[in-house]
């Protein structure tokens, strides 16, 4: 991190002219000097999200010279970065699955490895059949809404559920559902799958799975901004898919399949897990960076599942409450 020094607004050059193609050229140099590892793309983010421009905007606008609120605000947006805040929350959104979510401290960034999973999750759907078809799919611990929607937005009469015990996480959600109109949603307050019932096609999970003791470790703009109960996956990471293993076969139809993420290493022990639970892993899936990423596990090989189930939500078992579906 840069000496406090550096980054306060008395350290930022008081010119008289500075244009945005110039303001562009130092965020991103001190960025560089900061050790950020993407200094030109976050410089280009936060000056176009500090004057209000899209790409094609900031581009055609290059020579303009910025005036003093502006160039205050520029630098107020690259203080907050040079403090190792990630961009997006900076800027209140996130691209995922070429989906613009928008996040809050309640949430955790949508990263592009978990697009690993959403991959995987399609896969499975293909090998059964048609995307078309009617089906009922479950995110647990659904966060901003990222994997479901992203799921939703390539399954056209898919109807899903989204569970978080964090009814920010479920309002946000609900928000960015409605945003992309993609109203085939329902979200509900409870821990993982305790307040569903029914049968689904496909249950999918991204659960906390850093090891508590290796938190301190993380990198800051991960330690310090995403949500720790988000983050932490108890002494050996593997709490909650112990928990998923034990409680969420029930809920797979005849044919159905649970994809969750794995943190690095973590295969061969959720692997293990859910097998013990009666379901099959397959062979895990890789993410871009060659780490064993997504796993699928299913409940059985016959059948095409029972469709679209919208009595997916059991107002009967332990539930911290419901909020509507978004159509």
């Amino acid at each position: 991190m840069m000496p406090a020094a550096d980054v306060s607004t008395s350290a930022w050059p008081q010119t008289k002219a500075v244009t945005i193609s110039a303001a562009r050229r130092l965020l991103t140099k001190k960025f560089r000097a900061a050790g950020i590892e993407t200094p030109e793309l976050d410089a280009r983010v936060l000056v176009a999200h500090a004057l209000s421009l899209d790409h094609a905007g900031l581009a055609a606008a290059g020579t303009r010279v910025v005036d003093a609120g502006e160039w205050d605000a520029i630098a107020s947006l690259a203080e907050r970065r040079l403090m190792n805040e990630p961009v997006a929350r900076i800027v209140g959104f996130k691209e995922f699955w070429s989906l613009t979510l928008q996040i809050d401290s309640t949430t955790l960034v949508p990263r592009p490895e978990t697009e690993t999973l959403v991959e995987a999750a399609l896969a499975e759907i293909d090998s059964a059949g048609s995307r078309t078809r009617p089906m009922c799919i479950a995110d647990l611990g659904t966060g901003s809404g990222a994997i479901l929607l992203a799921l939703l937005s390539e399954l056209p009469n898919a109807f899903g559920v989204g569970t978080d015990t964090s009814f920010g996480a479920l309002r946000l959600a609900q928000h960015n559902a409605r945003r992309l109109q993609l109203g085939r949603a329902a979200f509900v307050a409870c821990d993982l799958g305790a307040a569903l019932a029914g049968s689904f096609d496909l249950i999918v999970a991204n659960p906390p799975y850093i090891a508590s003791g290796e938190i301190a470790a993380l990198a800051p703009d991960v330690r310090d901004y995403d949500p720790r109960a988000a983050l932490d996956g108890g002494h050996d990471g593997l709490d909650c898919y112990r928990a998923i293993a034990a409680t969420i076969p029930p809920l797979l139809n005849a044919a159905g399949a649970l994809v969750v993420e794995l943190g690095a290493g973590q295969a061969a022990a959720v692997g293990a897990s859910l097998a013990q639970a009666g379901l099959a892993p397959t062979r895990p899936r890789t993410d871009l960076g060659g780490t064993q990423r997504a796993l699928v596990a299913r409940k059985g090989d016959t059948g095409a599942g029972q469709g679209h189930d919208r009595k997916a939500l059991d107002p009967g078992k332990k539930a911290l409450g419901i909020s509507a579906g978004t159509d």
